[in-house]
């Protein structure tokens, strides 16, 4: 019996030593990472009105309407501080809230869903520990048939992919790492892609360059001639820093707030990444 009890704490231990990392408990600091890399400050703070951080966004003019980024503090009247884990996990991962609506595609679950389930926990664990606020949220001014909450379901069977992003093969850590952040955390594609007419990305031009409702032009970031061509990786990863173009100009608009709010905080090997992947991606006009 002795021996049998040894062998069953033996099994146990190497049981125990071969949980994998991502096993690990959720972590408020790899959250606040997760945080700054998703670029949540700049959409959810109205920060011209004077709002508390992540009380609700500013204004973003689409074609389709205007939309307003809502309350993620956790107030439990205002905010998400009701959810369940699971609960935010569906919203990022599937685009749906906890009542069951399905979220406009402004929110870019279309990317988020390719987050790994760990680094969403993380985000979760920390937002818990920000302050909470009593703001309301602002409805949407958006024309029918926009309007009409059901109308995403359609627009999600032609233009969702639900999944977790699965590294490439053919290429080394770094170049998927930086991938994964493009493609999923930083959510690069939403903004730096052409839309087709029903607002879904055209994948067929990833990153070619798109203009917003506003006017603003998100430029081309594959090694174009019209868009980062001349660029060599270290000017990408200078400009992610501080701003900072290859002509010593510095980026503005919403890119200046993505700089100061979002890829300044990434460690250099991430930025690194990122630049690796963009250089590699096939040049579009």
């Amino acid at each position: 019996m002795r021996a049998l009890r040894s062998v069953a704490v033996a099994i146990s231990a190497t049981l125990f030593l071969s949980v994998p990392v991502n096993a690990q408990a959720p972590s408020v600091e790899r959250g606040k990472y997760v945080f700054d890399a998703g670029g949540c400050l700049g959409c959810h703070t109205d920060e011209k009105a004077g709002a508390a951080p992540l009380s609700g966004g500013p204004p973003l003019v689409t074609p389709f309407g205007t939309f307003f980024a809502p309350n993620i503090t956790p107030d439990p009247e205002h905010g998400i501080g009701r959810w369940s884990a699971d609960q935010f996990l569906t919203a990022l991962k599937d685009g749906v809230s906890p009542s069951g609506k399905h979220y406009f595609p402004v929110f870019p679950y279309t990317a988020y869903t390719k987050a790994s389930r760990e680094d969403l926990l993380d985000l979760w664990a920390y937002l818990k520990t920000v302050p909470p606020s009593a703001r309301p949220d602002r409805p949407h001014d958006v024309d029918f048939p926009v309007s009409i909450r059901l109308s995403v379901l359609p627009w999600k069977w032609l233009n969702f992919t639900k999944g977790e992003w699965q590294p490439d093969t053919r290429h080394d850590a770094a170049w998927n790492r930086g991938a994964y952040l493009v493609e999923a955390l930083l959510h690069c594609g939403e903004c730096h892609t052409p839309r087709n007419t029903m607002g879904g990305l055209d994948r067929s031009r990833w990153m070619a360059g798109a203009r917003f409702g506003t006017g603003h032009l998100a430029p081309n970031l594959t090694p174009h001639a019209k868009g980062l061509k001349a660029w060599s990786a270290k000017d990408i990863a200078i400009a992610l820093e501080i701003g900072e173009t290859p002509d010593g100009e510095y980026l503005g608009n919403e890119m200046a707030e993505v700089v100061r709010d979002s890829t300044s905080h990434l460690t250099r090997a991430d930025r690194d990444a990122i630049s690796q992947y963009l250089v590699s991606l096939p040049p579009l006009e």
